[in-house]
C-alpha cells in the first residue's frame, strides 16, 4: 500500500496556520505529515521560517491519527544530536508514537547561521554518522557517553522515552550515501524517485528491505489552482530555487544566493518541473514516478500559503482518491 502525506512547509506559511493545515489535512485523509525544519526560507518571497519542533509539538496534540516526520533535521550543526534525540522522544511520546525522526546532512542555508561554517559533502555525512550513533545510543535508555572525532556527549540519559522506539529515516541522494547510511536508518529518504536508490538500500545486508519492513519516503512539489495561470505564477515566484538540484541547494548559504541563482529561470521551466492548474490527474501522473520507483510513502508539497486552504478543502480530497486508486495496492 503507497501512503500519501502532505507537507508543513515552514517557509511558505505561519506556525498557526500550519498547526490548522495539518488539522484539515487529517481531516481530509492524508496518512502522514512532513515538516520541513529550516531556519530560513529559500526565497524571501516565501516570507517564513518558525520552528518546527515547536510547531509538531502543536500538531501532535491537534490531531490524533496522521504520521508526522521532520523532513528532515540536520543534527549537527544548529543541533547537536544529544538534544534531538531528547526532541525526537518528546515527540514521540506525544503523538502517541506517531513520530519519524527524519535525518539529513543539511544545507548551508541553515547551517550556517551558528556561525560553524559550512563543511565540505565526506565531512558533513561523516558528522551526521557520528549523529546518529548519538541518538541511537540515547534511545536506548543507557547513561551514555560518546567520544567521537565531530561529537562528544558526557553522561547523557533521556528520561522520558516512548515505548516504541522512535524510527529514523536518513536522507540519501546517492549511492555513496546509501551505504554510508542504511545501516543506521529505519527508513529512506530521497526527494527525486531514483529506483537506483532504492535498489542500493535493500543492497545493504544491514538494511531492512524497503517494502518489508523498511520505507522509501519521497516528496514532491505541485501546485493546485483553479487558475492555471496563477498557478504557474505562485510556483515561479515561491519554487523557482527548486530548479537548482540538491547539489547546488545544500551549498548556497542565503535567500540572495537563491534569489540570484534562480534568477534567469522562467514561469514555463517551472511549469515543467512542478504540476501546475486544476488538472489533478496531471498530478497524478508527476506522482507516479515515485511508486513507480519502489517508493513506499509521497509527500506532496502545495506551494505557496495563498491558496492552501482552497487547496485542502477542495482539491486534496478527490486528489486522494485518484492517487489511491492509481496506486499499487
Amino acid at each position: 500500500m503507497t501512503n500519501f502525506g502532505y507537507t508543513l512547509m515552514t517557509e511558505q506559511s505561519g506556525p498557526r496556520e500550519l498547526v490548522g493545515y495539518a488539522q484539515r489535512a487529517e481531516e481530509v485523509g492524508f496518512d502522514f505529515l512532513q515538516s520541513s525544519d529550516h531556519y530560513s526560507p529559500w526565497l524571501t518571497e516565501q516570507g517564513h521560517a518558525s520552528y518546527a519542533w515547536a510547531v509538531l509539538g502543536a500538531v501532535a496534540q491537534a490531531t490524533s491519527r496522521v504520521g508526522l516526520m521532520t523532513y528532515v533535521t540536520c543534527p549537527t550543526m544548529r543541533y547537536h544530536p544529544a538534544v534531538v534525540a531528547q526532541k525526537a522522544a518528546t515527540l514521540g511520546l506525544l503523538s502517541d508514537g506517531r513520530f519519524t525522526l527524519g535525518l539529513g546532512s543539511g544545507e548551508n542555508l541553515n547551517e550556517h547561521t551558528v556561525g560553524m561554517g559550512w563543511p565540505g559533502l565526506e565531512t558533513r555525512q561523516d558528522m551526521l554518522t557520528e549523529a546518529i550513533e548519538v541518538i541511537r545510543a540515547l534511545f536506548a535508555g543507557d547513561l551514555v557517553t560518546y567520544r567521537g572525532e565531530h561529537f562528544d556527549v558526557d553522561s547523557a540519559r533521556l528520561w522520558d522515552l516512548p515505548e516504541e522506539t522512535v524510527r529514523i529515516a536518513v536522507a540519501c541522494a546517492g549511492d555513496r550515501a546509501v551505504e554510508a547510511f542504511a545501516p543506521y536508518g529505519d527508513d529512506l529518504i530521497a526527494v527525486e524517485p531514483d529506483q537506483q536508490l532504492v535498489t542500493a538500500w535493500n543492497d545493504q545486508p544491514d538494511a531492512l528491505a524497503i517494502g518489508s519492513g523498511a520505507r522509501a519516503i519521497g516528496q514532491i512539489p505541485i501546485c493546485w489552482d483553479p487558475s492555471e495561470e496563477a498557478a504557474i505564477e505562485r510556483a515561479h515566484r515561491e519554487f523557482r530555487w527548486f530548479g537548482g538540484g540538491w547539489s547546488v541547494n545544500a551549498d548556497l548559504p542565503t535567500t540572495a544566493g537563491f534569489s540570484a541563482a534562480s534568477q534567469f529561470v522562467r514561469p514555463e521551466d517551472v511549469a515543467e518541473s512542478i504540476p501546475c492548474g486544476p488538472d489533478l490527474d496531471r498530478i497524478v501522473e508527476s506522482v507516479r514516478s515515485f511508486w513507480e520507483a519502489g517508493f513506499t510513502d509521497i509527500g506532496l508539497v502545495q506551494v505557496g500559503d495563498e491558496g492552501q486552504q482552497r487547496f485542502l478543502d477542495e482539491a486534496a480530497g478527490p486528489l486522494l482518491e485518484k492517487l489511491r486508486a492509481a496506486a499499487p495496492a
